[in-house]
C-alpha cells in the first residue's frame, strides 16, 4: 500500500470520527483524545495530520462543495444557490448536520453563515442592489432564513425535499427583497 493511500485512509479515519462525536456529543464537549480512540489511531499519528480538533473539522469542510459559491444566476434568476446547495447537503448530510446543525460548534456555523452570506451579497449586487448598510441588513435576513431552513431539515425538525425547501426560502425572502431592492433604488427588479 502507497504512503499517499495510507494517509488518505487515516486522515478519513480521522474526520470520520469527529463527525461521529459532534454528532454524538456536540463539537465542543468532543477532544482530541476521544478523536485519537475512536479513530484508534495514536497521538503522533494523529498530530502528524493534524494540530487540533479545529483544523480535522476545517479539513472536512474540502468535501462540502455547497458551501463554494455557485455560478451567479442570470437576470430573473435570483438565489441560484438555493436549490444546489439543499441537494448537496443531502448528499453529505451527516457531515453537514455535524458541521452546521445543532450540535455542530458555533464557529463552524458562523463560517458556514459568511460564506453563504457572500452568495447572497453578490447575487443581490447582480440583481442591481447597492452596496449600502441596507444591503447589509438584508444579506442578513436573506442568510437567516436560509440557515434556519438547513438547521430545521439537518435536525430532523422537517422532512421536506431539497425542492420543497427551495420553493419556501424562495416564498419566504423573494417578496421582501423585491420591495427592499424597490425602495433602495435597485437598477433591475427581481425578477
Amino acid at each position: 500500500m502507497s504512503g499517499d493511500r495510507r494517509v488518505r485512509r487515516t486522515r478519513r479515519m480521522v474526520q470520520e470520527a469527529l463527525v461521529a462525536l459532534i454528532l454524538e456529543k456536540g463539537y465542543d464537549a468532543v477532544t482530541v483524545t476521544d478523536i485519537i480512540e475512536r479513530a484508534d489511531v495514536g497521538r503522533s499519528t494523529f498530530y502528524a495530520h493534524f494540530s487540533d480538533k479545529q483544523d480535522v473539522l476545517l479539513s472536512n469542510l474540502d468535501q462540502l462543495a455547497f458551501l463554494r459559491p455557485a455560478p451567479a444566476g442570470g437576470p430573473g434568476e435570483p438565489f441560484a444557490f438555493s436549490l444546489p446547495m439543499f441537494e448537496h447537503v443531502r448528499e453529505q448530510r451527516e457531515l453537514v448536520r455535524a458541521v452546521l446543525g445543532r450540535c455542530g460548534g458555533a464557529m463552524m456555523v458562523a463560517h458556514g453563515e459568511k460564506l453563504i452570506a457572500a452568495i447572497v451579497r453578490d447575487e443581490l449586487l447582480a440583481a442591481g442592489a447597492r452596496a449600502s448598510a441596507s444591503l447589509d441588513l438584508l444579506v442578513v435576513c436573506v442568510v437567516g432564513a436560509y440557515i434556519g431552513l438547513l438547521r430545521s431539515w439537518l435536525d430532523g425538525e422537517t422532512t421536506a425535499s431539497p425542492a420543497e425547501l427551495d420553493a419556501a426560502f424562495r416564498a419566504a425572502v423573494e417578496p421582501g427583497v423585491r420591495a427592499a431592492l424597490a425602495r433602495a433604488g435597485g437598477t433591475r427588479p427581481l425578477q
